[in-house]
């Protein structure tokens, strides 16, 4: 396979091309649109080669901090720069950076290797080069033998790849990724997941990838910027914001679907004493607990499903929870369980156990899977 190469040295018909850097920085970058702001103050140093997934729901910014890096948006305030030089000023064309959109932005009428080219022809590249390049770029999607086809021709997953090797092509510093899979469908997204992660792992690009989905984050990242109403909730790696989200709204975002308002009883160093209704939880304090009340947060997953049909608490348990199947969901090789507790509190679980509507169930949780937050 020809391969692509970092580029040292800018070719003169090129302008800026792609160049070894050590550090991207944003620095308090901003962006407001009117009175409106919808992004606030962004401070993220991306080393060279890393993969860095900007999650959040729609219009939290992550969106306009990647076209502020791309360089369509312009900053209302701050900068962004690479290595000494400062790059926000500079017009997109010259930043050496490539982009992959969500509608994949393919020509129709053009065929899948003059797609890709497209851009090398622009930059009035020899046809010897332009060759080499294309074949390279379509060998490393794996799309050689589409070459010749129009994009209408190809499957969605196979579109987005084009996508990708037109990004790549010319050899840019840095990838840019604006929600690259959303239009595909469960079993697509999973394939492209796998093929974005061979690429980036092949290429040792810097790669800055947008997404509202938390399993593309955590599967794709080295680290997770979290986005919410334009401002930065936590940044992390997939680990730490899995383990330890800085507060409730993060957790939110890494599927702790159980956040219970529970009342305060103690608090011993990090281990936190919290009681509700009709059970009593030990667990971790993730952040400096105050006043009568607070919140903690668990996983479906951390639940540990048992049938009980006698109706009691088993002696000695600890973190234990009785309650009654209302929803049952077949997830494949698991179920996923609505709970209802004495007082109404309606909790989720995840088994692999088969659980009945209407089944009386015992759940535990371990300690350190019970994670508390200010009710503040």
């Amino acid at each position: 396979m020809t391969e692509l190469q970092p580029t040292t040295q800018p070719h003169p018909a090129e302008g800026r091309r792609s160049q070894i850097f050590q550090q991207l920085r944003l620095e308090k970058v901003t962006r407001s649109f009117g009175g409106t702001i919808a992004l606030s103050g962004l401070d993220l140093t991306i080393q060279s080669g890393e993969f860095i997934a900007l999650l959040g729901p729609s219009g939290c910014g992550k969106s306009t901090a990647l076209n502020c890096v791309a360089g369509l948006l312009p900053l209302t305030d701050g900068s962004i720069w690479l290595d000494q030089q400062r790059i926000d000023l500079m017009p997109p064309e010259r930043r050496g950076f490539g982009m992959v959109f969500q509608n994949y932005a393919l020509f129709p009428h053009l065929t899948v290797r003059r797609n890709v080219g497209f851009g090398l022809v622009m930059r009035r590249m020899s046809k010897k080069e332009v060759r080499r390049r294309v074949d390279a770029a379509l060998d490393l999607v794996q799309l050689k033998a589409f070459g010749d086809q129009l994009p209408g021709r190809l499957s969605g997953g196979q579109q987005q790849r084009v996508a990708i090797a037109r990004a790549i092509v010319v050899e840019p510093s840095v990838i840019l990724m604006d929600e690259p899979l959303s239009n595909l469908d469960a079993k697509l997204r999973l394939e492209m997941r796998t093929e974005i992660k061979r690429i980036h792992r092949d290429l040792q690009r810097t790669t800055i990838y947008v997404t509202h989905d938390q399993d593309e984050a955590l599967s794709l990242a080295d680290r997770i910027v979290v986005l919410n109403e334009g401002r930065t909730l936590q940044i992390g790696s997939p680990e730490e914001l899995y383990t330890r989200p800085a507060n409730l709204q993060v957790a939110r975002f890494m599927g702790y679907r159980n956040i219970l308002e529970l009342d305060l009883e103690r608090v011993e160093q990090q281990r936190v004493f919290l009681a509700g209704p009709d059970f009593r939880l030990e667990g971790i304090a993730c952040a400096e607990l105050a006043g009568r009340r607070a919140f903690a947060a668990i996983r479906p997953d951390d639940f540990l499903v048992t049938i009980n049909e006698a109706g009691s608490r088993p002696t000695g348990a600890r973190n234990s929870i009785l309650g009654q199947a209302e929803i049952v969901e077949y997830c494949g090789r698991d179920y996923l369980v609505d709970i209802a507790t004495s007082s109404g509190l309606l909790l989720h679980a995840r088994t692999q156990r088969r659980v009945e509507p209407g089944a009386r169930v015992h759940l535990e949780v371990p300690e350190e899977r019970v994670l508390a937050f200010s009710a503040a």
